[in-house]
């Protein structure tokens, strides 16, 4: 690849680095003098280049993008990664199976040739950052309209990836800071031969389940194994069994030593997704609008969901991680809510936008540029609930309700070519294509739980959207049902090919035109995305307005504020957050320690519940205090709290001490901090981590897998 520099004018010279060393997920590439000096303060014992170096080898090397969903981190010169349970819960679930149920039994490979593939499963490092702010803004005009704006950043950015990348097997992508005010591109290499390895059963990776979720205290041993492999030249490969383990540039050295109230922690990890420049209109909105139809169609999906896999364990297995993943931001959106008004976010924000408003309109120069802004963002949102929460609607009811209507919504191209009737050869290969499809997305299929959630989900789109709103198909249902959506899902299961996985593969081996047409799930589908199509129209005017008066936003609060701690939302790239471990307190005379030993698991066990069966090997291990080398305190410590700044795509960061030891692994935050991703809470936000001692001591003592131990760097 052409050699790249990263211009090091730093953009901390306009957003400056904050005083509080538990807020903001920095781009690791800019550790600046003054950021370095408060970590070194701290305790911190290694250089920059130790942290992150693009020259030599460094902890960045070690940091991986699980799935691009998550963080992973080699733990060893022999491929293997470390991330959470939840991170591989689904290719957990996609190998287990009645007779053979890793989710309940966990799975432990023994050797090598019993390390299990996993199809579309990818990790990808970063190697290499440039600065192309310049390039980009080389082709901008304040004259634009913002779809020119944004045509012209799509055709650099292709340019600039393409000139990156070219003649190499790197991807790459450009992605903006601070709303769009500077460009960075990322350069990437990936590897798709992963390998589950090792996990716990669920009574102890996901113990607690959804009861404990975005809790504190946890005791739950959140993580797994997988292995990277490469062809035997060392370079990228698919799956192949003459692949070798990867030779990473660095792995984490894992600490047996534990960790103390007031450590230093740090945290790196390709953090998902901030908005702590979101607008007190922004806020009111999804509290509004968001929030609460979000939270109701996710909980008549979860009941219906959790009856049948309650009933039949081969449903619990096929719907294990959609459940999980309905679940997990069912919770989030509770809290996110009760976070927001409890803690009066709005109001502070208002505060800001006075100021802002006043500043703006108190200079005839900077009235210009940003007097309009916040009006701007009062028009938007207004014009937004005039859509009733619609594409809300669609993407919980929709999207992601029935598993039929994704896979209806992706036959929409065949369907026009067998209408044309022109080349048979292109509808072949679309048939062919959608074959591969169907076979993935009916994996986890089952009909009986697919009609109820159909039947469920279209009553709910009906009762939460106005009647000028609602698609075609509604008509039909009121003409030909009366508005009875049981008796309207009975018909569409008992006659549409794409309830049957069966009937659909015999209509694409042979694919006749008219077939689509009548079928009841295609039409259904096909009046749905037309509607959502038709509104977009009208929601993107709005959507672009807000785009623009974020931009001014930011660029005008720096102006405003050229002493003010801001720093770059996170937005899927690698970012690193310094802090330490400590303690809390939530309410008025209560105080949460700092760690959890397995003293609460015993403490919480519960026979008849599910989310709180504690294995009876740990339980021996337990009462024997047979912990090994692992031990705390005649104990064993299962979670620790810090007060690093994460957010989703943090899951599976590795928790780094002073010395560059991992000490644990992030997994979760805290309730009382869950407005964390819109305003940060220094005194209520916290990091939840597995404490890498229990990890040691259930791959160890309670698996028996003791040959893992042995490839990896222990600290004792």
């Amino acid at each position: 690849m052409k050699p790249l520099l990263i211009a090091l004018i730093f953009i901390f010279l306009v957003f400056r680095v904050p005083v509080k060393a538990d807020e903001g997920m920095w781009l690791p590439y800019m550790i600046d003098d003054k950021l370095y000096e408060e970590m070194h303060r701290m305790g911190l014992n290694l250089t920059p280049e130790e942290i992150f170096s693009f020259t030599e080898a460094s902890i960045k090397d070690a940091i991986v993008s699980f799935g691009g969903f998550c963080t992973g981190e080699m733990i060893s010169d022999q491929g293997l990664v470390l991330t959470n349970h939840h991170c591989g819960y689904g290719r957990i679930q996609s190998h287990s199976s009645v007779d053979n149920d890793l989710l309940t039994h966990g799975f432990w490979a023994m050797s090598r040739e019993e390390e299990l593939p996993n199809e579309g499963l990818f990790v990808r490092f970063l190697v290499q950052v440039e600065d192309v702010t310049d390039e980009i803004r080389a082709v901008l005009s304040d004259e634009m309209t913002e779809e020119e704006r944004n045509e012209a950043i799509r055709e650099k950015s292709a340019e600039l990836v393409g000139a990156a990348t070219e003649e190499t097997h790197y991807s790459a992508n450009v992605r903006s800071m601070f709303a769009g005010n500077y460009f960075h591109l990322f350069i990437y290499e990936t590897y798709t031969d992963v390998r589950l390895v090792g996990a716990p059963p669920n009574a102890i990776g996901a113990f607690g389940g959804d009861t404990d979720n975005w809790e504190w205290p946890r005791h739950t041993g959140d993580f797994a194994l997988f292995r990277v492999y490469t062809a035997p030249d060392g370079s990228p490969a698919d799956y192949d069994p003459d692949n070798i383990p990867l030779r990473p540039r660095h792995h984490l050295p894992i600490s047996n030593r534990g960790v103390q109230e007031n450590d230093f922690a740090m945290v790196l990890g390709y953090s998902g997704r901030t908005e702590r420049y979101l607008t007190s209109f922004g806020i009111d909105y999804r509290l509004e609008h968001m929030y609460p139809i979000r939270i109701d169609i996710r909980r008549e999906k979860l009941d219906i969901i959790e009856a049948a896999m309650a009933a039949d364990d081969e449903i619990r297995i096929k719907y294990a991680s959609k459940h999980s993943g309905i679940a997990n931001y069912w919770k989030n959106f509770i809290g996110m809510s009760e976070s927001l008004q409890r803690l009066n976010v709005a109001d502070s924000k208002r505060e800001l936008e006075a100021e802002f408003e006043a500043w703006a309109t108190a200079n005839p120069d900077r009235e210009a540029v940003y007097g309009s802004v916040m009006d701007d963002f009062r028009a938007v949102y207004e014009g937004l609930r005039e859509f009733h929460s619609h594409n809300y609607v669609f993407v919980e009811a929709m999207i992601t309700g029935p598993d039929v209507v994704r896979v209806a919504n992706a036959f929409r191209n065949l369907d026009e070519l067998l209408q044309d009737a022109v080349d048979e050869e292109e509808i072949a290969t679309q048939a062919q294509r959608l074959m591969g499809i169907t076979d993935r997305l009916y994996r986890n299929y089952d009909a009986g739980v697919d009609e109820l959630l159909w039947a469920a989900m279209f009553r709910m789109y009906y009762e939460s959207i106005p009647l000028d709103m609602l698609p075609g198909i509604f008509d039909i249902i009121e003409e030909r049902f009366g508005n009875n959506f049981d008796a309207y899902a009975r018909l569409v299961y008992a006659s549409s090919i794409f309830a049957d996985p069966g009937r659909l593969t015999a209509f694409l081996e042979q694919p006749e035109a008219g077939v689509l047409d009548n079928d009841p799930v295609f039409n259904a589908v096909v009046s749905l995305y037309d509607t959502y199509s038709a509104l977009n129209e009208d929601i993107s005017a709005y959507n672009t307005k807000l785009q623009r008066a974020e931009r001014y936003f930011l660029r005008g609060l720096s102006e405003m504020k050229p002493d003010a701690l801001f720093y770059p939302d996170a937005n899927s790239t690698m970012r690193f957050t310094y802090g330490s471990v400590n303690g809390y307190q939530p309410f008025d005379a209560v105080y949460y320690d700092y760690q959890t030993t397995l003293t609460g698991v015993m403490e919480k066990e519960d026979p008849d519940h599910h989310e709180f069966v504690v294995p009876e090997k740990l339980k021996q291990l337990y009462q024997n205090r047979d912990f090994g080398k692992y031990a705390y305190d005649n104990n064993m410590v299962v979670n620790f709290i810090t007060n690093n700044d994460i957010t989703g795509g943090n899951s599976g960061s590795p928790v780094i001490n002073a010395d560059g030891h991992l000490i644990g692994v992030v997994f979760d935050a805290n309730w009382e901090g869950m407005s964390g991703d819109i305003l940060f809470e220094h005194d209520l936000q916290k990091s939840i981590s597995v404490d890498a001692r229990y990890m040691l001591f259930v791959i160890d003592k309670f698996a028996g897998a003791g040959h893992l131990i042995e490839e990896m760097t222990i600290i004792d």
